[in-house]
């Protein structure tokens, strides 16, 4: 688990210090709720794809079909890192609502699942005020667990985060 985050620590680290001129709105940091329920960030790398990371807490039930574990409804520390792609083209508006999609990985811990990995696919929508260092978004997460056993399992949340 110690390797696990020293290599999320450096591949952050790597991708602020590379992608810093080419941000289009910075760095983001806020919350999500639902499914994980917790804190949210938001690097862009382009003007069209960012990063999106999540950590927080899961309560819900064992949402993922057919799992073999040991689930015992306890709550689970949730760690998400997608990369998005956005089309702010698909709604035309004086507002900007981009679509987004992408692709990444979660980590579950506690709650029966013994640091479980999933892949996941993103897709959702943003609210982004033109005059306001905000965005507002609503997603579903689809996901493949594939340890300790696998399973399919669908995420959501809606949130907010501050741009700086």
């Amino acid at each position: 688990m110690k390797n696990f985050s020293f290599v999320i620590i450096v591949l952050c680290i790597i991708f602020v210090v590379q992608v810093s001129d080419a941000q289009d709105r910075g760095f983001g940091l806020g919350v999500i709720i639902g499914e994980p329920t917790g804190i949210s960030a938001k690097l862009w790398t382009t003007s069209r794809n960012a990063f999106d990371f999540g950590l927080g807490w899961s309560i819900g039930g064992d949402r993922i079909g057919k799992y073999d574990g040991d689930y015992n409804g306890g709550s689970r520390i949730h760690f998400h890192m997608d990369y998005l792609w956005h089309s702010f083209e698909a709604i035309h508006s004086s507002e900007r609502f981009p679509l987004y999609y992408g692709i990444g990985g979660r980590l579950n811990t506690g709650g029966g699942y013994s640091s479980s990995l999933a892949i996941r696919g993103v897709l959702g929508i943003a609210w982004m005020p033109r005059e306001t260092p905000i965005d507002v978004f609503l997603e579903i997460v689809p996901s493949l667990q594939l340890t300790p056993s696998s399973g399919f399992g669908i995420d959501a949340g809606i949130g907010a985060r501050y741009y700086f």
